[in-house]
């Protein structure tokens, strides 16, 4: 099961190294972060665009690349207006877990069997009750967000060769995926209640927020740059 658990990791160590990272060049600088990290705690020091630029150029950054992918996840966020750390925690560990041996098209780590669509997950949820419902729901969920945010000129693609499903489709499974899943006894056993309820709330905000952190950082130079361009047209007028 995917759980938000990338800020809960983060020791003092690891946070005076970022905070070092952004003041190492300026005394000012340096104090200021230093307060900023005393006095708001992990939050503010995480949500400073200047931690963002220093594990991003700085060269002998040490903090683990899970804490990078959620300062970067979570700095995409704010800029869609999305200020829920932890959605942020929770796409983070999502897309890094998913990064793994295939563990994008598996309900849990434990399973051997793969899904490779959505309508795949829909029948087997047809049967399914309790615990199992509600895993296959939030990986619903989750693979939907995953190819929405990461893979969508894949899905275009797909829609223009297939006549396959449109990324509004993706969206609406995925919300209503997360939804469902946030209203049952596992989600509230899990603690995950509040966080699977604003990921489906937010889902259309959390994806384009993806879609620009991998036009920016993973994709760069590649996929059709027409279509990222169409894609900001579109979020401008959301």
């Amino acid at each position: 099961m995917i759980l938000p658990n990338i800020r809960a990791s983060v020791g003092r160590r690891e946070a005076l190294h970022l905070a070092h990272l952004v003041g190492r060049h300026d005394a000012a600088s340096l104090a200021s972060v230093h307060l900023q990290l005393e006095e708001g705690g992990l939050d503010a020091l995480l949500d400073d665009p200047r931690v963002l630029n220093a594990v991003l150029s700085e060269r002998d950054v040490r903090t683990r690349p899970e804490l990078v992918f959620y300062v970067l996840v979570r700095q995409a966020l704010l800029e869609r207006g999305v200020d829920d750390v932890a959605a942020a925690d929770y796409v983070a560990s999502m897309v890094v877990q998913f990064g793994y041996a295939r563990r994008a098209y598996r309900v849990s780590e434990a399973e051997e069997a793969e899904y490779g669509y959505l309508v795949d997950l829909v029948d087997r949820l047809s049967e399914a009750r309790g615990q199992e419902a509600f895993m296959i729901r939030a990986h619903m969920g989750n693979f939907a967000l995953w190819l929405t945010g990461l893979f969508p000129d894949f899905l275009e693609a797909r829609v223009r060769r297939r006549g396959a499903p449109p990324v509004s489709y993706y969206e609406r499974m995925g919300a209503t995926g997360y939804s469902i899943a946030s209203s049952s006894p596992e989600a509230e056993s899990l603690g995950l209640r509040e966080v699977l309820s604003s990921m489906a709330e937010h889902f259309a905000g959390v994806r384009s927020a993806l879609n620009r952190l991998a036009d920016r950082h993973l994709w760069r130079g590649g996929g059709n740059p027409v279509g990222r361009l169409l894609r900001e047209v579109g979020y401008a007028a959301e």
